[in-house]
């Protein structure tokens, strides 16, 4: 399991609320509305790509799928404060 950074910009809402469900099934947690963090395998990051790429079909839409690795994760630099947890 590979922890994966999914980040999207979809104008159409009924489209992005589709991809956001798909992101909740797989198991990553939203970091920010269009923003997705949690660990996947490599063949649930393709099936993943591959079902919000059929579910957005011609829509105008970018999605990004940044596998991290631990070295790159251990160097993230995170400001939280007066934030609640969901």
């Amino acid at each position: 399991m590979i922890r994966c950074l999914l980040l999207y910009d979809i104008p159409d809402d009924r489209v992005r609320t589709k991809v956001a469900d798909f992101c909740l099934d797989y198991g990553l947690d939203r970091l920010q509305y269009s923003a997705f963090l949690g660990r996947l395998s490599a063949n649930h990051q393709e099936e993943l790509m591959l079902k919000i790429e059929q579910r957005i079909g011609k829509a105008a839409a970018r999605v990004h799928l940044f596998p991290l690795c631990k070295e790159d994760w251990r160097k993230r630099q995170v400001i939280e404060q007066g934030m609640e947890e969901d």
